[in-house]
């Protein structure tokens, strides 16, 4: 038995994996297309996007996870039973509570993935992502430093460098601020550097001057310099947010959150329905994983209607996790539907382990509804 067990768990451990690997794949290409901004507009290097949309994965990670395990179970033990090796193993001597153990070790694992990525991998990927993010944004110079072409950081400004040398030196350098439509100002400079002070992104300047006009145009002010610094942080933009985004949070910053602002309340009952939601979706994976053995290893009951439990199987086990989703925003706005968070998959696993025990589910009238009538015998 205990090698029947662990080649059941092997036949689901390996679909579950590439079915995991296969769901992240696509959803992490649609996500990743909103960090393109970074790679086009703001100058990130290829390997800085491949390091955020691995930031990322833990997130999407934590939501596929149940779902992939739920596919695999249901792939696995089909073929098992399709193949006629479930029927062998209860000829064997082996119950239908022993096929459950490798079935609850596969969701074990499972359950043990989701709560690594929503408890600990989440927080701490979103938490990185949204500090690089901000310092991409953040580093004007590096939307600046490109040689030969007009660059326009920010609404207001137009940055020409004609030549970019190491260490940040820079030759041949128009800056045109136009903020100010009535006094418009222009930098020209022979050469300068790029420099990053302590307080802050400095373009240093060294012999030129500054045309500021005046009066619509009709005069001209020109100032010569030997050495102006430009102050770069006036176009960086707001400043880092010190309030945390609700999946960037640990599980105890959910519980105990230092809030800011008005309406606190409300935002205390958003972030406990977010931890209550984080350790109440790996439950799923035990559901899942009951739901999807009531599914085959009843199927030699009833041969005949075996796709059609499969796919009712599949739309409750939907059915079940999006119920889930929208218990998440009802307990947000009332504390009283968070113990309905942990209700659902219960309900779900009580569901298939009275179908694996046997036990009626409908009345034997309301059973006959769906019964095709017999007729009579053709003469």
């Amino acid at each position: 038995m205990r090698r029947l067990s662990f080649y059941i768990l092997g036949q689901i451990v390996g679909p579950f994996l590439l079915f995991a690997a296969l769901l992240t794949a696509v959803v992490w290409l649609t996500q990743s297309l909103r960090l393109l901004d970074l790679v086009i507009n703001q100058g990130a290097s290829a390997g800085i996007f491949a390091y955020l949309t691995l930031l990322a994965l833990p997130g999407l990670l934590a939501i596929i996870v149940p779902v992939a395990f739920f596919g695999a179970a249901i792939y696995a033990l089909h073929k098992l039973n399709n193949d006629s090796e479930l029927v062998v193993m209860w000829a064997a001597g082996m119950s239908r509570a022993q096929m459950a153990i490798p079935v609850m070790a596969a969701a074990f694992l499972a359950m043990a993935i989701t709560y690594a990525c929503s408890l600990y991998l989440m927080p701490m990927g979103q938490r990185a992502m949204r500090d690089k993010v901000f310092d991409i944004r953040a580093d004007i110079g590096a939307a600046i430093l490109k040689e030969g072409a007009f660059t326009t950081p920010t609404e207001g400004l137009t940055v020409f460098i004609r030549e970019l040398r190491q260490a940040g030196e820079v030759r041949g350098i128009l800056v045109h601020d136009n903020r100010n439509l009535a006094r418009p100002l222009t930098y020209l400079a022979e050469r300068g550097m790029l420099a990053q002070t302590p307080a802050g992104a400095r373009l240093i300047m060294i012999n030129g001057n500054i045309q500021q006009s005046g009066q619509r145009g009709a005069r001209l002010s020109v100032l010569k310099f030997d050495r102006y610094v430009f102050d770069l942080d006036q176009f960086t933009g707001p400043q880092r947010s010190t309030e945390l985004e609700t999946s960037e949070r640990y599980l105890g910053e959910l519980f105990n959150p230092v809030l800011q602002g008005p309406d606190q309340e409300s935002q205390r009952r958003v972030y406990v329905a977010e931890a209550h939601n984080r350790l109440s979706s790996a439950l799923y994976c035990f559901a899942f994983g009951l739901m999807a053995l009531a599914a085959t290893a009843t199927a030699h009951l009833a041969r005949s209607n075996f796709a059609l439990r499969l796919v009712g199987t599949a739309i409750a086990a939907t059915a079940l996790r999006m119920a889930g989703y929208a218990i998440q925003g009802a307990a947000a706005r009332n504390p009283v539907y968070i113990g309905v968070l942990y209700l659902l998959p219960a309900i779900g696993a009580g569901v298939a382990i009275a179908v694996l025990a046997g036990v009626p589910l409908f009345p034997a009238g309301l059973k006959n509804l769906f019964r095709k009538p017999a007729g009579d015998a053709p003469a």
